[in-house]
C-alpha cells in the first residue's frame, strides 16, 4: 500500500519519495500515532511550551 505524502518546499502532495515538480523531499503528512508508552513526551511537550512562551 502506498502512502501519499507532502512535499517539505512547495507542499504539492504525491506518493514518491522526491517531488516530481521541485525535486525537493518528500515527508508523511500524518502526525505520529498515538502510544501510552511515548519516550519523548514529555520533551515534546516543554519544546512546545518553550516556543508558546517566546510567541507570547
Amino acid at each position: 500500500m502506498s502512502i501519499i505524502r507532502r512535499c517539505t518546499s512547495c507542499n504539492k502532495y504525491t506518493m514518491k519519495e522526491k517531488c516530481p515538480d521541485c525535486s525537493s523531499k518528500t515527508i508523511n503528512p500524518e502526525p505520529p500515532k498515538f502510544s501510552p508508552q511515548d519516550k519523548y513526551g514529555r520533551y515534546r511537550r516543554q519544546m512546545k511550551r518553550e516556543i508558546e512562551m517566546k510567541k507570547g
